[in-house]
């Protein structure tokens, strides 16, 4: 499963960019998806494709668990900032 995540120019932010669209798709084969997605692409904007589920180890327990790539450290397990709020 990948997430993919398209920015479009904008002068208006500070980073000069901003996201316009995000969405997750149910397959295996990244080449495919990234030849669709070049495929529908408009001039000023670029895309970012993501594993949308990471493994990653809890830092009190050592066990291993799966999330989302975009989830804050507040939220995540795996980081000392979960566990000290």
């Amino acid at each position: 499963m990948y997430t993919v995540e398209i920015y479009r120019a904008d002068g208006r932010t500070k980073s000069g960019e901003r996201l316009v669209h995000k969405k997750d798709y149910d397959t295996s084969d990244r080449d495919n998806l990234e030849h669709t997605v070049r495929c529908v692409l408009r001039s000023g904007e670029r895309y970012e494709i993501y594993e949308t589920w990471v493994t990653r180890k809890n830092f009190l327990s050592g066990r291993e668990y799966q999330e989302r790539y975009d989830t804050p450290q507040s939220c995540s397990p795996a980081s000392e900032l979960y566990w000290t709020m």
